[in-house]
C-alpha cells in the first residue's frame, strides 16, 4: 500500500526537497497489514498513544496504559484495545463515535522503536468484543489501513521502574483514584463512585491531592 499524501504535504515535501524520498517511504515502509514483527512489538507493550478528532476537526491526543497484551492484534488488520475507567469527559471515546478516524503510536522507550498505526475505529461493548478485559466499560475495535515504522533517532531513552497499580487485573482489587476523593468533585461522581471517599482515607482538598501527586503518592 502506498500512502496518500494531502496537498499541504506534498507542498512541504517540495519546499524542502524530500519528494523522492517521501514517496520511497510509502512505497517501502507503509503497508496495509500487521507483519510477525509488528504483532510481537505491540503485544510487548504496556502503552500507546492515541490520537483522535472530533466532529468539528479538533484533535485530541491521550495515554493509554495497561499491562503488556492489553492491546490484541486478532487479525492482520485489526486490533482490540479496553477504555479503562477514566475522568468520564470520554473525550477519545466520543471522537471515535463521531469520526472512527484514529492514529496510534507505539513507542519501546529502551530499544528504542516506534511505531504507528492508522485506521478506523469503533467502540464495542467489552461483553460483545469476544476478548475478556478485565473492567473495561468499552472495547475499541481499529480496523488499520495504515501501518509504518517511524525513525527512533529523537527517542530518549527511558526504564520502566513500576507497573500503575491501577491498571485493572484479573483476580485484583484495583484501588480507588486518589482524584476522586477531591472534595469539590463529590457531588458530580458517577452513582458507582459515590461515598466511596469517605471509604478511602476521607476527602482531599485540590491542594492536598496536588501534594500527594507531587510525592508520587497518588
Amino acid at each position: 500500500m502506498a500512502k496518500e499524501y494531502t496537498a499541504a504535504q506534498l507542498d512541504l515535501q517540495r519546499r524542502f526537497e524530500t519528494v523522492p524520498l517521501a514517496e520511497t517511504l510509502a512505497r517501502v515502509s507503509v503497508r496495509s497489514e500487521f507483519n510477525e514483527r509488528d504483532v510481537e512489538f505491540i503485544r510487548a507493550r504496556d502503552m500507546f498513544f492515541l490520537a483522535t478528532v472530533d466532529a468539528n476537526g479538533q484533535p485530541t491526543c491521550s495515554y493509554k496504559g495497561g499491562d503488556p497484551g492489553f492491546v490484541r492484534v486478532v487479525d492482520s488488520r485489526t486490533l482490540l484495545f479496553p477504555l479503562y475507567d477514566g475522568n468520564g469527559m470520554f473525550l477519545s471515546a466520543g471522537n471515535v463515535t463521531e469520526t472512527s478516524s484514529v492514529g496510534l503510536l507505539f513507542i519501546d522507550f529502551e530499544t528504542p522503536r516506534r511505531l504507528r498505526v492508522e485506521g478506523r475505529a469503533a467502540l464495542a461493548s467489552a461483553a460483545t468484543a469476544g476478548e475478556r478485559f478485565p473492567e473495561a466499560c468499552a472495547v475499541v475495535r481499529v480496523d488499520v489501513h495504515s501501518i509504518f515504522g517511524n525513525c527512533p533517532r529523537y527517542i530518549h531513552t527511558y526504564r520502566r521502574l513500576q507497573a500503575s497499580r491501577y491498571v485493572p487485573r484479573e483476580g485484583q482489587a484495583t484501588p480507588f483514584a486518589q482524584w476522586k476523593r477531591i472534595d469539590e468533585y463529590q457531588a458530580a461522581l458517577p452513582p458507582r463512585d459515590a461515598g466511596q471517599a469517605a471509604r478511602h482515607g476521607g476527602t482531599l482538598t485540590r491542594e492536598e491531592y496536588l501534594e500527594k501527586l507531587s510525592r508520587g503518592d497518588a
